[in-house]
């Protein structure tokens, strides 16, 4: 089997690609960044240069590829957007796996719908349509909030907003379980799998968490709502911070989603160990 991860250089991607590695099996890493992508895996590890907003990009990429994993995301860095790459991006990598016949297993978030308040949803909602609506063997993985990443940013000291509003967090070691027994498993093909936490936690408390296993943040500093809603116009992070500070962003289906086995102190501590 051989196995194309677009975004294998990221948080969840790289963990991804380690843990098929581990399973024997071929893979290849769609970066725009050749030399990060080389520090981040292994020697045997395929690399193909190439960026999802570039659909010319990609037809050498999927070249003998069995299963295209999309870990891919525009929420933030330079030139990127949702629209872009969540919604455009993934729309030129399915287009890509359909020309070579390999299955899609696609990252997508916990309630991604086209009304949600927050454009990243809904741009993973209209990747998830043209999916659904092409004509290879598809897996979607909806997850919610990785507690690495934000433990990574509240442990900078800042909090958006009052801080007080549950969010369901899961670790990403979690998730990179479910996505490569996704890939693994062609009884997967026509699922979508949702992978939550075992518990949510308003930024204010997971700040608390953090600083009592790892001792930071000292100190909390709190961007108001008012300020947030003065940015939100010219940038895409306030306008998302205001969402998950009013919203509800609890789990709320009562279908049979995979609940992740790490705890969030376990998870907030090994990410306070290795950052």
């Amino acid at each position: 089997m051989k196995v194309l991860v677009a975004g294998g250089s990221g948080r969840l991607g790289s963990l991804v690609v380690r843990k098929l590695v581990d399973n024997g099996v071929g893979v290849r890493v769609l970066t725009r960044d050749e030399g990060r992508a080389r520090g981040h895996q292994e020697p045997d590890v395929e690399i193909a240069t190439g960026d999802v907003r570039r659909p010319e990009t990609l037809r050498a990429a999927v070249q003998g590829a069995d299963v295209v994993v999309s870990a891919i995301h525009g929420f933030a860095g330079a030139g990127l957007s949702p629209q872009s790459v969540d919604r455009d991006g993934n729309a030129s990598l399915i287009d890509a796996a359909e020309s070579v016949g390999a299955a899609v297993v696609l990252m997508s978030i916990v309630e991604a719908s086209a009304d949600s308040p927050m454009e990243l949803l809904r741009c993973k909602h209209a990747a998830e349509q043209r999916l659904r609506a092409g004509g290879v063997p598809w897996t979607i993985i909806r997850s919610a909030a990785f507690v690495e990443l934000w433990a990574e940013l509240v442990g900078k000291g800042i909090v958006f907003g009052r801080g007080d509003n549950p969010i369901n967090f899961v670790s990403v070691h979690d998730v990179a379980d479910v996505v490569t027994d996704a890939v693994l498993d062609p009884g997967t093909r026509g699922q979508v799998v949702e992978v939550v936490g075992p518990e949510s936690l308003s930024f204010n408390q997971l700040a608390a968490r953090l600083k009592a296993r790892t001792g930071r943040p000292k100190h909390v500093r709190h961007v108001p709502r008012p300020l947030l809603r003065i940015m939100a116009p010219l940038n895409r992070q306030p306008r998302a911070a205001l969402v998950m500070d009013t919203t509800d962003m609890t789990y709320r289906s009562s279908s049979g989603a995979r609940v992740g086995q790490t705890s969030l102190d376990e998870a907030i501590a090994r990410e306070g160990a290795v950052t």
